[in-house]
């Protein structure tokens, strides 16, 4: 389940102005399965609390759920995720070879 201000911001970002508290568990729920599914593709958990790109893409894989179209999300975003993966892969690289 996904944090308050992970809420909130996601709410900001898919233009859900009211208040809505089912609603608000239905999208905490897609956050979470959402969060799951991409820490899975970078094979570590990421961090959404910055503006930084798994949080655009958390955002995004929401937008793509509210609006039945999950099924097109990965196909739409493959590049992104892609690149995702591959910068995970390189910074656990980049640990190993420091000793860290």
């Amino acid at each position: 389940m996904a944090d308050s201000q992970l809420l909130a911001a996601a709410k900001n970002y898919l233009d859900i102005t009211w208040d809505d508290p089912e609603g608000d568990r239905k999208l905490s729920g897609i956050l979470g399965r959402g969060m799951k599914y991409l820490d899975g593709i970078a094979g570590r958990e990421l961090d959404y609390s910055t503006e930084d790109k798994p949080r655009e893409l958390l955002f995004d894989y929401a937008r793509y759920v509210r609006s039945n179209a999950l099924d097109e999300f990965q196909g739409n975003y493959l590049h992104e995720l892609l690149a995702l993966q591959i910068s995970e892969e390189v910074k656990g690289d980049t640990g190993k070879a420091s000793g860290v």
